[in-house]
């Protein structure tokens, strides 16, 4: 591959290789992704996708290869979070002229935000699983069972009564048509309480164990379990089970919200054209000559031939993409367009108005509690993709008529 779009940062320890064309990644962002190269144990280089952005511990859009030694807070608290996207035979032509309906069918289908502090009450868990998440559950608990008896204190309030469920932040739902009419339908979550639970739980026990160890990290969030030792071998189970949680929740949602949208459209049938693809996750591969484990903390797989999906946000449409197989990229490329604002700043610079304008003809909340969300708080998601065409080729542009959040 000849048409390189990374910069090379010498550190104190392996290189950065920063897909940066599209603008200077901010100075905390850089002051992570150095924090990271410095550990003995990273393999190669680290690289940076076009979306990064700071993050708790480790950089959000960064991938990052170890050998015998894995961080917790590089992967995260939202454990095995990602993408699904399913083509359709029905076409745009086909929906009702007022998509409100389906809407609240999608919202009625799916449970989703957060209320009651995530207790008894909560909106965003079923009060009682349905069938299909109950079986699923019934085929996974064992599992979590095993974690649990060895680390009781990581056992999550909601772990079956969030199968199928949404989440609340960036998660989302649409309905989108792509450059030939035909209907998608996307969502983006992951592992929702357990996986939370359980990222919380492991990150703070690395902590211990690198103060039991008197290992000094340039950043506490930095602590990491030595391959062989106990705890690496139960972090790797825990990992391991909610990756596999976070992908059944996704193709759980998906089936509620076909189910839903089926009354407004003429029958219609899924095609083989379906991704379901983690973004915060870490899986043994080998790279460079060297069997590795490789975290990837907003970042999607990109291998040769392998389909993908970029979001951009709640207003700027998505895209269905093919991995080429960068080497240098650890084989990878962004997980979305990339925050240019925190949560905070943005609900203080977006006003209503300029959200609703955002989301013209899109069938959407259009209230306070998604400000944060609205597009003005991500970066430029054309940019984003220019930067990055030595890691993808776009199959698909998607643009959402129904967008649903939690």
């Amino acid at each position: 591959m000849t048409d390189h779009r990374y910069s090379v940062h010498e550190t104190a320890g392996v290189p950065l290789k920063l897909w940066d064309s599209h603008g200077a990644f901010e100075d905390g962002a850089m002051a992570q992704l150095r924090n990271v190269a410095s550990l003995p144990f990273v393999h190669s280089h680290v690289a940076g996708m076009p979306d990064v952005h700071w993050g708790m511990g480790a950089t959000v859009g960064s991938v990052i290869a170890t050998k015998a030694a894995i961080i917790p807070a590089a992967v995260g608290v939202d454990i095995g979070c990602g993408m699904m996207a399913v083509r359709t035979t029905a076409l745009g032509r086909q929906l009702p002229d007022n998509l409100h309906a389906m809407r609240c069918a999608i919202e009625a289908a799916v449970p989703h935000g957060r209320t009651d502090n995530g207790g008894a009450n909560d909106r965003g868990a079923w009060g009682e699983p349905p069938a299909d998440a109950l079986a699923v559950w019934a085929a996974i608990e064992d599992g979590y069972k095993a974690i649990i008896a060895k680390h009781p204190k990581a056992a999550a309030f909601n772990s079956a009564r969030h199968l199928g469920s949404l989440g609340t932040g960036n998660h989302f739902i649409e309905v989108c048509l792509d450059e030939e009419d035909r209907l998608w339908v996307m969502l983006h979550s992951g592992s929702r309480g357990v996986g939370n639970r359980f990222g919380s739980y492991f990150i703070e026990l690395a902590k211990k164990d690198m103060r039991r160890w008197f290992i000094n990290l340039p950043d506490e969030d930095l602590a990491y379990f030595p391959e062989g030792t106990e705890h690496f071998a139960d972090y790797w189970q825990a990992v391991s089970w909610a990756q596999g949680f976070a992908k059944a929740n996704r193709e759980l949602m998906m089936a509620a919200v076909l189910r839903a949208i089926a009354p407004f459209l003429p029958p219609f049938e899924t095609v083989q054209e379906a991704v379901n693809c983690h973004h915060n996750y870490v899986s043994r591969e080998a790279h460079f000559g060297e069997n590795v484990m490789v975290t990837r903390k907003g970042a999607v797989r990109a291998r040769a031939g392998e389909l993908g999906i970029i979001p951009g946000s709640m207003g700027t449409g998505s895209f269905i993409v093919e991995g080429r197989g960068n080497p240098h990229s650890f084989q990878s490329c962004s997980h979305g367009a990339g925050r240019k604002m925190s949560r905070g700043a943005a609900k203080k610079a977006i006003s209503l108005e300029q959200h609703a304008d955002a989301m013209r003809g899109i069938e959407a909340r259009l209230d306070a509690g998604v400000l944060d969300e609205s597009p003005a708080a991500y970066k430029d998601i054309g940019a984003v993709m220019a930067a990055q065409a030595d890691l993808v080729t776009i199959r698909h542009r998607l643009r959402q008529v129904v967008n649903v959040k939690g």
